[in-house]
C-alpha cells in the first residue's frame, strides 16, 4: 500500500500553460518511495516454530482434583466440571488449577461455556451478581482459586474485563457466553514483542489486545485456571485444540517438558484430616492461619472460612455488622440461603467425598465428645488419616516466631498509617500556607492597583483644575 498521490481540488487546477511553464522552470521532482501503511488489524503473533525438544506427557496435564473448590464438581473424563447449586452454595464461587503451569514460551487453553443455570432463589432475596459468572486466566500454584481476589493471577472474566494486580479493567475484551469456545493464550517466550503478556480469542479471533502480565508475576510458573459460578463448563488443556486460532499455538498438554511445571498429583498417599484442640482465648484462630499458610494444601472447613468465601464471591455485608464469634460467626449479608448456613451442610456432605488434606477449627465442637464423634464418623478411617492438634501448654518456638511477626506487622501498620496521616497533613498545612500567600499576594497587588488608580485620578483632576485657571 502506498501513499496517495495529491489531488488539486476542483476550481483551482492549473491551466496548460502555466503548467507548462512552470515544468521549465523548476526540476521534476523525484516521487517519494511507496511506505506500507500499518495494518491495525494485523495479527501480532507469529506461527509457532518447529519444537524439537521432549513433550509433556499429556494424561499429566488435567485440572487438579485436589486443587479446586468443593463446589466444583468434575463431571466427565476432568474435562466438564458444573457447580453445586443447593443452598447458599449456589452464591459461592467455584474455582479449580491445571496441573501444569507454563514457565517459558506462548501455549494456551480453551473453555467452553455449556449450560448457564438459574438456581431457585427466595422471592426478595438478592445475591451475588452476576449471577452466572465466569474468569479465566492463569495463577501461581498455591494462590487463591478465586482469580480476580489476589494479585497472584490475571484474568479475563465473561462480561469482558481484565483484571491483574487486583485492578479490573472494564472493557477490554469483548464478552463471551454460552456455546462460544474461548481461548486464553500466555506468552511467556523472551524474544516475541509480545512477551509477558495474554490475550483472549473467542471462536477462534482474537478478541483482546495483548495484556501484560504484571511484573510480581514474572519468572514464576503460571497454571491455567478457572472460576466460575452456576455454569457448566468443558475445559480443554490440549493436546489438540478446539477451535484454531489465526496463527500456529500449541496447548498446554502439548508443552515442551523444559516450559512448564508439573504438580504432583500420586494416589495412594492417604489424606489428612485434623482435629486442632485449644482452650477459647488462647489464640486458637492464629494457630490455624499459621497452620494453613505452612500446609496451603489444607482446605478449612469452618464457618469463618464461608463468610469469608461468600465475601470474596461478592456478597457484602456491613463493616461493622458482623456479629457472632470467630468460631461461630453471624453472617448477616441479608441471603437467607447463605445467613442460614446451609452452605455449611452441602460442603459438609461434599468433604468427606473429596480427598484431600483438610482442617476442622471447630473451638467449641473440638471440645466436647459428641461433636469428635461426629467428625470421626463423617472422615472414615480408611479413606482419611484423622490427627488432632492439641494447643495446651507452652506453644512452640514457630507459633511465637509467628505471634511476634504479626504484632511487628500490626504495629508496623498503625506507624504506616500515622506516617501518611503526618504527611498528610503536611501536604494540606503546605497546601493552606500556599493559598494564604498567594491571598496576600493578590491583596497586595488589589491595594497597589487601587492606590496607582487614585493617584492617576488625582493627577488627572489636578491637571483639569489648571487647565480650567488657565483658560
Amino acid at each position: 500500500q502506498g501513499s496517495a498521490r495529491s489531488r488539486p481540488t476542483r476550481g483551482c487546477q492549473p491551466t496548460p500553460a502555466r503548467a507548462m511553464a512552470t515544468a521549465a522552470e523548476e526540476p521534476k521532482a523525484e516521487a517519494p518511495a511507496p511506505t506500507e501503511a500499518k495494518d491495525e488489524s494485523k495479527e501480532p503473533e507469529l506461527d509457532a516454530p518447529a519444537d524439537q525438544r521432549k513433550k509433556v506427557a499429556a494424561q499429566s496435564v488435567t485440572m487438579n482434583s485436589k486443587d479446586m473448590t468443593l463446589n466444583a464438581m468434575p463431571v466427565s473424563s476432568s474435562k466438564l466440571f458444573m457447580t453445586l447449586t443447593d443452598g447458599g452454595a449456589q452464591y459461592l464461587l467455584a474455582g479449580m488449577r491445571a496441573t501444569a503451569g507454563v514457565k517459558a514460551g506462548r501455549y494456551m487453553f480453551e473453555i467452553t461455556v455449556v449450560e448457564s443455570v438459574s438456581p431457585f432463589e427466595p422471592h426478595g432475596s438478592r445475591g451475588p451478581q452476576p449471577r452466572q459468572l465466569i474468569r479465566v486466566g492463569f495463577s501461581t500454584a498455591g494462590s487463591s482459586l478465586l482469580l480476580g481476589e489476589s494479585s497472584d493471577g490475571v484474568c479475563f472474566d465473561n462480561e469482558g474485563n481484565f483484571t491483574a494486580d487486583g485492578k479490573r479493567q472494564k472493557g477490554v475484551a469483548a464478552k463471551f457466553s454460552r456455546d462460544r469456545t474461548v481461548g486464553v493464550l500466555i506468552n511467556l517466550d523472551g524474544g516475541s514483542q509480545d512477551a509477558n503478556t495474554v490475550s483472549l480469542f473467542r471462536d477462534g479471533e482474537r478478541v483482546s489486545a495483548p495484556q501484560a502480565i504484571p511484573e510480581g508475576l514474572r519468572g514464576k510458573a503460571l497454571f491455567p485456571t478457572v472460576t466460575f459460578r452456576n455454569i457448566t463448563v468443558h475445559v480443554n488443556l490440549g493436546p489438540a485444540q478446539k477451535v484454531p486460532l489465526p496463527f500456529k499455538c500449541r496447548m498446554v498438554a502439548d508443552a515442551a517438558a523444559d516450559d512448564v511445571e508439573l504438580v504432583s498429583t500420586k494416589a495412594g498417599v492417604k489424606p489428612e484430616v485434623v482435629f486442632p484442640v485449644a482452650l477459647p482465648g488462647t489464640g486458637f484462630f492464629d494457630w490455624v492461619d499459621m497452620y494453613k499458610k505452612q500446609n496451603p494444601d489444607y482446605v478449612e472447613l469452618s464457618d469463618r472460612a464461608i463468610a469469608e468465601w461468600a465475601e470474596q464471591s461478592g456478597a457484602w455485608r456491613p463493616r461493622n455488622g458482623h456479629g457472632g464469634s470467630m468460631d461461630k460467626p453471624e453472617l448477616r449479608f441479608n441471603v437467607p440461603m447463605l445467613d442460614d448456613m446451609s452452605a455449611r451442610n452441602v460442603l459438609g456432605a461434599v468433604a468427606p467425598c473429596a480427598p484431600r488434606n483438610y482442617i476442622v477449627p471447630e473451638l467449641a465442637g473440638n471440645l466436647t465428645e459428641a461433636a469428635r464423634k461426629e467428625h470421626l464418623l463423617r472422615f472414615d478411617s480408611a479413606t482419611f488419616k484423622r490427627r488432632a492438634v492439641v494447643l495446651i501448654g507452652d506453644p512452640a518456638k514457630d507459633y511465637k516466631d509467628y505471634i511476634q511477626g504479626l504484632m511487628l506487622a500490626e504495629k508496623q501498620q498503625k506507624l504506616d498509617v500515622e506516617r501518611e496521616k503526618a504527611a498528610a497533613e503536611a501536604e494540606r498545612k503546605k497546601q493552606a500556607d500556599e493559598r494564604k500567600r498567594q491571598m496576600e499576594a493578590a491583596r497586595e497587588e488589589a491595594a497597589k492597583k487601587r492606590q496607582k488608580l487614585a493617584e492617576e485620578s488625582k493627577d488627572k483632576d489636578a491637571e483639569e483644575k489648571k487647565d480650567g485657571e488657565e483658560k
